[in-house]
């Protein structure tokens, strides 16, 4: 494994698992030329990254498998459904509870809304001439991020 060009801001990004989104962009200059430079830091970033958007799919889906369950028992009926639809409660409160402290403690949400844009962009670009410009102007400017 490749080592860190700069281990003192190595270490100061570790200590914030790679999120430099909440830094004021004068702070954040250097940090970003380090993470371009350094293959170190910018595959610890993309771990770091993959991690939370699993942990958020990981919720999701446990969130849905929990409300499906509660269908399912609420459909039934069978005896003792109210432990039973008790307890797929609690499991989707744990799962929604679990999901928001992701979102709320990471950049996973913001790294998703980039790669939408960016996926957007893509698209945009390789329509024909003629279907972009039936794009409203507010979409545009969206997606070209001006």
């Amino acid at each position: 494994m490749s080592q860190c060009i700069d281990p003192f801001v190595g270490k100061i990004l570790a200590g914030w698992r790679y999120d430099i989104t909440g830094l004021a962009p004068e702070m954040s200059g250097d940090y970003e030329a380090h993470l371009a430079e350094c293959e170190h830091c910018r595959s610890r970033q993309k771990v770091h990254r993959t991690i939370d958007i699993s942990l958020i799919a990981l919720a999701t889906v446990s969130a849905f498998v929990f409300v499906f369950a509660f269908a399912v028992i609420h459909h039934f009926s069978p005896p003792h459904a109210l432990w039973f639809e008790f307890g797929a409660l609690c499991g989707f409160t744990l799962s929604a509870l679990v999901w928001l402290i992701v979102a709320v403690a990471t950049p996973a949400p913001l790294v998703m809304k980039d790669a939408a844009i960016s996926g957007a962009r893509n698209l945009h670009d390789r329509l024909p001439e003629n279907l972009r410009d039936r794009l409203p102007e507010e979409l545009r400017v969206k997606i070209s991020g001006h």
